[in-house]
């Protein structure tokens, strides 16, 4: 299990500056964000290399953040290949509220983020089906 960090952040010129210059200048490093917007406000997803820290900077500055827990998947970064996990993953009833993905750390993979119902049922049927997942050092390591 990982840790995302959830900024929310109103829909006004400079709010995600603000995220990355504070993160920045605790030489936080961002290693994956997702944004989800309405026309008021946005939720920022952010996978950064410390959680801990990060939650406590953005708190201090003045911004309202939370922690979920995500998983970290390795997908072959080939035509079919989130289709082959999300069909794994359907196989074993797993719910899917939402995911994210980027490059992975080679030229055949990518990484995806997921926010699932249950971690430790999927952890276990991804064991079972032999789908990598990233320990959450190695996650923030990248």
């Amino acid at each position: 299990m990982s840790k995302q960090l959830s900024v929310f952040l109103e829909n006004k010129a400079g709010r995600l500056s603000s995220v990355t210059k504070a993160l920045g200048e605790a030489r936080i490093n961002i290693r994956a964000l997702s944004i989800a917007d309405t026309s008021d406000f946005g939720i920022l997803r952010l996978i950064v290399n410390d959680p801990n820290r990060a939650y406590q900077i953005l708190k201090d500055a003045g911004f309202t953040v939370s922690e979920t827990e995500v998983i970290a998947v390795r997908v072959q970064d080939t035509p079919g290949g989130l289709a082959t996990v999300l069909e794994q993953m359907s196989d074993a009833n797993l719910n899917i509220e939402y995911l994210y993905a980027f490059l992975g750390t080679s030229e055949d993979d990518a990484l995806v983020i997921f926010k699932v119902e249950d971690i430790k049922k999927a952890r276990i049927a991804f064991k079972e089906k032999g789908i990598q997942f990233l320990e959450e050092q190695e996650l923030y390591q990248l």
